[in-house]
């Protein structure tokens, strides 16, 4: 029996009791939120992701609109990555730092209309940044959370599971393009998209009273692919080299430092927030990556959600950031950001529950 308070620090999701029927163990605070984050058997919802099809309440990943004469102006302010070239209906990853250079967050800009814009944010209040940078800008823009909350369908049948509802026109959505949808009169975007690698859809709810009655409709089309619920596997990221913002970031980290470099057009106009100081950063050169990391512990066990001393013959050289059991290598795998001065292929000591663990650094992604 799970039984949360009622909070108004803390809210549910539309589709809080979907999950709760659906066996939901334990939850995590997020966006001052609740995400659900096991359902009590990791190893089948692993399986599940992988080799089936897993259904994610992923409502904690709010939106921050932006609408009116300013919004594409703000949009820009707010993105280190160029987004002239978005068009309506087309999602685009954004790096987004404060004032030092600093990754703030890693939302998907998704383009509505060319004075509508959604932030789909990391863990991070971006509504209270946008606000101030539009009123130091003095920009003529509304800024709000819509009444608007995702649900993830991922895995290798997740395709097969969300056209069997919507229709085979969902197979050609490309990659971060969305488009409208609607089912029992429920309005929603839908996007191709989801913290994984496996490949799937982002269910954008535009109606919170209507959660559960969404849920229960994926849900019920899913039982012929293997449906179950589930939540971005930690597992699973980490195989796949997807970063996690406030999980994989520090205070001081710029995007370089962890593989964003590609998304970061340093030719930007000199308004958007940090870019003069990363344009700065990077003639001079970044101090620390992100690599992988395989440990010599070859013993399955539990993950860990806390940074841990990376040492090189005695001396700290960084943090591993995440780690967690690697079905697939059968290894203990996960990141590390750590001075430029290692590379790939260098050994070295990680500082885990007293003891030193040996390991060798290795590049991203793992598969």
């Amino acid at each position: 029996m799970v039984e949360i308070g009622s909070n108004t620090r803390l809210r549910v999701s539309p589709f809080y009791e979907a999950t709760i029927q659906d066996g939901a163990t334990a939850f995590s605070p997020y966006n001052s939120m609740l995400m659900p984050v096991s359902y009590g058997d990791p190893t089948a919802e692993y399986k599940r992701l992988t080799s089936q099809v897993s259904q994610w309440d992923v409502s904690v990943q709010r939106q921050v609109e932006l609408r009116g004469p300013d919004a594409a102006y703000l949009a820009q302010l707010l993105s280190v990555r160029d987004i002239s070239n978005c068009f309506i209906g087309q999602g685009k990853y954004v790096p987004m730092c404060d004032h030092r250079g600093v990754l703030i967050n890693d939302p998907v800009l998704l383009k509505l209309d060319k004075d509508k814009f959604w932030f789909s944010i990391a863990d991070n209040n971006i509504l209270m940044w946008a606000r101030a940078i539009g009123a130091e800008r003095g920009l003529d823009v509304e800024i709000f959370e819509p009444d608007v909350s995702p649900m993830a369908v991922q895995g290798p049948h997740a395709e097969d599971v969300v056209a069997s509802i919507f229709g085979d026109w969902v197979r050609e959505l490309k990659f971060f393009w969305f488009a409208d949808a609607q089912v029992s009169d429920i309005p929603m975007k839908i996007a191709r998209s989801g913290y994984s690698k496996q490949g799937g859809f982002e269910l954008y709810l535009m109606d919170g009273s209507r959660g559960v009655d969404l849920w229960n409709i994926v849900r019920e089309a899913g039982q012929p692919w293997g449906i179950g619920p589930g939540n971005p596997n930690p597992v699973e990221r980490i195989e796949s080299g997807l970063l996690s913002y406030g999980g994989d970031t520090d205070d001081m980290t710029n995007p370089f430092e962890v593989r964003l470099d590609r998304y970061v057009d340093l030719d930007v106009c000199d308004d958007v927030v940090g870019i003069k100081v990363l344009r700065q950063i990077h003639a001079d050169g970044v101090a620390r990556h992100q690599l992988g990391v395989i440990l010599d512990d070859s013993a399955p066990g539990p993950g860990h959600a806390v940074w841990y001393d990376v040492m090189s013959a005695g001396k700290k050289i960084g943090s591993m950031t995440n780690g967690g059991w690697s079905p697939k290598l059968e290894r203990f795998i996960g990141f590390v950001l750590i001075s430029r001065d290692f590379s790939i292929g260098d050994t070295i000591d990680v500082g885990k529950n007293g003891s030193l663990i040996p390991g060798t650094l290795c590049d991203l992604p793992f598969v």
